[in-house]
């Protein structure tokens, strides 16, 4: 076998898949007149940057994402009550090494969704494990692996998460059973690891969702602790758009 069927069938059994593109690295080095040096930093850059690439979208996979918003994108001028400095140092994902969380709370349809998906993926870029659940689809889930005996697998699985995004915790009032499990996650990354949740209710409301006084006040003083509030009330950027469509 010649030298140049085997680089790509080494490449392959090391793992090195940008090493079969050597070629390209050739031409170039050939170009600028690298030395052997130069060739294989070069090369060990490209292999590099390719398995970070492929890590962060592993991790953006697992997330489970509903689907991609960026910080890039967001309006922050749609929110007078958002500081876009604080925002770009959470997306920095000090916070998350901090052990902090972040509520966001404000009216429907102001970016909390968005936002908090932003946050989420800047955390898969620096390297941190996500996931992302509505508050209904995190109760059902839990109330499954319950009564399938895994409760104690999945609690884990997510204990061991080091961003858990907890979106639309609003107006619709858990069941008993619900309020207690989603309780026993939130409590359990209490100043271990970081969480997000996005909720249209006061704190002072909460007592609605969980339908325990005490349960909803135990929560608040435990999501509230090493937190960064985000007051993410403002005009409805949904709302805003179909009066703007119905005007053209």
């Amino acid at each position: 076998m010649n030298q140049a069927a085997a680089i790509p069938l080494y490449a392959k059994e090391l793992k090195l898949p940008t090493f079969a593109d050597y070629p390209a690295v050739i031409r170039q080095a050939t170009d600028q007149g690298w030395g052997y040096e130069e060739f294989l930093a070069a090369m060990l850059a490209r292999e590099a940057a390719s398995r970070k690439e492929r890590q962060i979208a592993r991790r953006v996979k697992l997330a489970r994402f509903p689907f991609q918003k960026t910080l890039e994108e967001f309006k922050f001028e749609a929110l007078p009550h958002v500081q876009e400095a604080l925002v770009w140092e959470l997306a920095a994902g000090e916070f998350i090494k901090r052990r902090e969380n972040i509520v966001m709370i404000g009216n429907p349809g102001t970016g909390k969704n968005h936002l908090s998906i932003a946050l989420g993926l800047k955390a898969c870029v620096h390297g941190y494990s996500v996931r992302f659940f509505t508050a209904a689809g995190l109760v059902t889930k839990l109330a499954e692996a319950q009564d399938e005996k895994r409760l104690g697998r999945m609690l884990k699985e997510l204990s061991r998460v080091n961003l858990l995004i907890v979106d639309k915790l609003s107006y619709i009032s858990l069941p008993r059973q619900g309020a207690e499990l989603l309780f026993q996650v939130i409590s359990e990354r209490s100043e271990r690891v970081s969480i997000i949740i996005n909720t249209n209710l006061d704190f002072s409301k909460w007592e609605e969702i969980f339908g325990d006084r005490m349960l909803a006040a135990a929560l608040v003083d435990r999501v509230t602790f090493k937190s960064h509030i985000l007051n993410m009330n403002a005009e409805s950027y949904r709302l805003k758009q179909r009066q703007k469509a119905r005007a053209g």
